[in-house]
């Protein structure tokens, strides 16, 4: 039998009394599929998550964690743990990507900052992993494998791997020097819904315990968004003073050691995301991701420059990977 049949299985016991329509709408990076179910008045949102697949565990024990502690996640109403079925209440369909035109958007992003901060002051709890050195590693592998290697067809020579291990090192120290915290890992526009007045977090899944600014730089350097500098300098220096007050960073802590903090944190998730958006294309077949390589490049390439020790890095970077890319997306994808 087919999923999608044994979805309507999964269904039918609770909507038995009415008739209902399923709608597939835009999944995630995963190998999730979401539907949203119809019936009358009232609309839920249907997750097959294939345990042959992915681990359901953490969405489901998170879930309890984070809704007790008081945020606004999709609740569960039923599932079928051994299919991998879910329904779930539905949030509606207005994501923070879908008001970063709305003029109170400075607003908004100081209020998520709050959320993050008090995200971020939740107690670990089984599945969260440690934002460690072994898994710091595997991430950054991700661009060589999938982007570098993959994508490109470029051969990692001695003196870039040299480059690329000196980098590494910086990138791994600077994350293992801040304040761990509870971390989201993809806190940003797409995965930030306005919901009846609330702001309501999805794809949490994946949180681990990891760096004081991981999730800033997600939402403040969004792969699908970039914000006009002098408003992200704003914003930024808004969290500094709110992460102190907070209690997630101590007194001593200076904005420069701060916003380096952030500025490296960047550079080692946007390396991981140009990374995993090859991989979607190269292993899933997803190729709606790759229009956001290039301008998660350009976010390496200029924030490296601002820091003596990464240059090497950024102009690497700029002058072979960014032009290599932008070719290889012109005779492969066509774009």
């Amino acid at each position: 039998m087919n999923r999608y049949k044994s979805l309507q299985q999964f269904l039918n016991p609770h909507f038995s009394d009415e008739e209902y329509q399923l709608a597939a709408i835009t999944g995630d990076a995963s190998f999730r599929r979401y539907f949203r179910l119809n019936r009358g008045q009232d609309s839920y949102i249907v997750m097959d998550s294939d345990p042959t697949k992915l681990d359901n565990t953490p969405y489901i024990e998170l879930n309890k964690v984070f809704s007790e502690h008081g945020f606004k996640l999709p609740k569960i109403l039923h599932a079928d743990e051994k299919q991998g079925f879910f329904l779930l209440s539905d949030l509606g369909n207005i994501h923070l990507a879908d008001m970063l035109e709305d003029k109170e958007r400075t607003s908004h992003y100081k209020h998520l900052i709050k959320l993050s901060a008090q995200w971020a002051k939740m107690p670990p709890v089984a599945h969260m992993k440690d934002f460690d050195r072994e898994f710091l590693e595997l991430e950054l592998g991700i661009f060589l494998q999938w982007l570098v290697e993959g994508f490109l067809g470029l051969t990692v020579t001695p003196a870039i791997d040299a480059l690329w291990k000196r980098s590494a090192e910086l990138l791994i120290e600077n994350v293992l020097a801040q304040p761990s915290v509870t971390v989201h890992r993809d806190f940003h526009s797409r995965n930030i819904m306005r919901s009846n007045q609330q702001w309501a977090i999805i794809d949490y899944q994946d949180a681990v315990q990891g760096p004081v600014c991981y999730d800033l730089v997600s939402l403040l350097r969004d792969c699908y968004f970039k914000l006009p500098h002098d408003e992200l300098e704003y914003l930024l220096e808004h969290a500094y003073k709110e992460f102190k007050e907070q209690g997630l960073i101590s007194a001593n802590v200076s904005f420069a050691q701060f916003k380096q903090w952030f500025d490296l944190t960047g550079i080692q998730r946007h390396l991981k995301a140009a990374g995993i958006f090859c991989r979607l294309n190269l292993r899933d077949g997803k190729l709606g991701y790759m229009e956001n390589v290039l301008p998660t490049l350009r976010y390496i390439a200029d924030v490296a420059q601002e820091h003596k020790a990464l240059q090497p890095l950024g102009l690497w970077i700029a002058n072979t990977i960014i032009p290599a890319t932008r070719v290889a997306i012109k005779e492969k994808l066509g774009n």
